[in-house]
């Protein structure tokens, strides 16, 4: 079978990389369409083929006009001007990861499905871009009805699509394996500072769904207590978080504050893993995290809120949780649940080998790409369906 792997702006490349990498070891030629690669890309293509498709201008002169609003501007008019005009996928199955600019999406898609290529969507969120990004996400509901098959990860976004009247029966569900990120390098080990105290450590994309406002609020409430720890903030921001930095600085403890910000590559946000003692994914709302997923198998103790992914996690031995679940939106709760793990070394070690242990039990990514190469069956026989209808 010839598959398409559809994911323009690269939103999920590890997660495409694993993918296709399974899907293409059994058997299939796949190719992963998406924009020039960046140095902090990982994407190392292994029983399938990249090719640069998506944004070639864009990326050429993004190093000259930076990532303003120019920038982006000319990339909804080139992809635009793509979905209008620009060569459809060669494929027997076409899969969207991620549909980036949902007014321009629509074009392509009616192109594709007047082609009668089967079409398959990752819905990775219920909602487009957490609603962070409403002209970005602006139709993306109606799209939805254009695939053959949708895939989730788990019943949180099944449950919420069924909801908006999707039909469940076009939905399958398939649990997102754990992610492996690339090693840390002597380099990227150098630049990550030695922690001085027990590590808090907040990574990732910087986005208002994912609460740093939040955590900082419950640090700083923990530090005028006499708790001793630090926080590092690690990632790209796609918000302004000098209120946050400042805040932190105001109450005096800006030595207890690392930042490391922008797109880090794979190999230091591995480095700032391997310092930190507790991972904190401070969550207003999620259906998945690719990040979390990211981090099992370094067996760090973990605190979550109580949505999507993480309320759903299957117990370890004895019914014991995998992380430390609190209220979401809940600053006090994020304060109360991560005492513990800073005054004990013990608790620490407990609940680093449970995050440790569901990493171990969370799948594997050949299942991933076995249970995905049947949904496309699924979707060449609702494809045939749809051409004979059409007849």
């Amino acid at each position: 079978m010839k598959v398409a792997m559809v994911d323009p702006s690269l939103f999920t490349g590890r997660y495409d990389d694993s993918l296709c990498s399974a899907i293409g070891a059994q058997g299939h030629e796949v190719t992963l369409l998406g924009r020039p690669l960046r140095h902090t890309d990982a994407i190392h293509p292994q029983a399938y083929r990249y090719s640069k498709r998506y944004f070639r201008l864009g990326e050429t002169l993004r190093p000259l006009i930076g990532e303003g609003a120019p920038f982006r501007a000319m990339k909804a008019a080139e992809y635009l001007a793509d979905s209008l005009i620009g060569p459809l996928p060669n494929a027997d199955v076409v899969h969207y990861q991620w549909l980036p600019f949902a007014p321009a999406d629509r074009h392509i898609l009616r192109r594709l499905s007047g082609s009668a290529v089967p079409l398959v969507h990752t819905v990775h969120n219920a909602s487009a871009y957490h609603g962070d990004a409403a002209l970005q996400g602006r139709g993306y509901a109606a799209l939805l009805e254009m695939f053959d098959r949708l895939i989730v990860h788990g019943d949180t976004t099944r449950e919420a699509l069924v909801a908006a009247g999707v039909r469940a029966d076009r939905i399958s569900i398939i649990p997102h394996p754990p992610m492996q990120l690339a090693p840390a390098t002597k380099e990227s080990r150098a630049a990550v500072p030695e922690p001085r105290l027990p590590r808090l450590l907040f990574f990732g994309t910087i986005r208002p769904y994912k609460g740093l406002d939040l955590l900082v609020d419950a640090c700083v409430k923990l530090w005028k207590q006499g708790a001793d720890f630090e926080l590092a903030i690690a990632g790209k921001p796609f918000m302004d978080i000098t209120p946050m930095l400042t805040a932190v600085a105001k109450a005096g403890f800006g030595e207890r504050l690392h930042t490391d910000l922008g797109f880090l590559e794979e190999s230091r946000l591995t480095a700032w893993l391997e310092s930190a003692d507790i991972l904190v994914f401070p969550y207003r709302h999620i259906d998945s995290s690719g990040a979390f997923l990211s981090t099992l198998q370094h067996g760090k103790a973990t605190l979550c809120t109580d949505t999507g992914l993480f309320a759903s996690l299957p117990a370890g031995a004895e019914g014991k949780a995998p992380v430390i679940l609190v209220p979401s939106e809940d600053a006090p709760a994020l304060s109360k649940g991560l005492l513990p793990l800073i005054e004990s070394a013990a608790i620490r070690r407990d609940m680093g080998e449970r995050a440790r242990t569901l990493g171990r039990r969370l799948g594997d990514w050949d299942k991933a790409g076995s249970l995905t190469v049947d949904i496309y069956r699924q979707a060449q026989a609702e494809a045939a369906r749809r051409k004979a209808a059409h007849a």
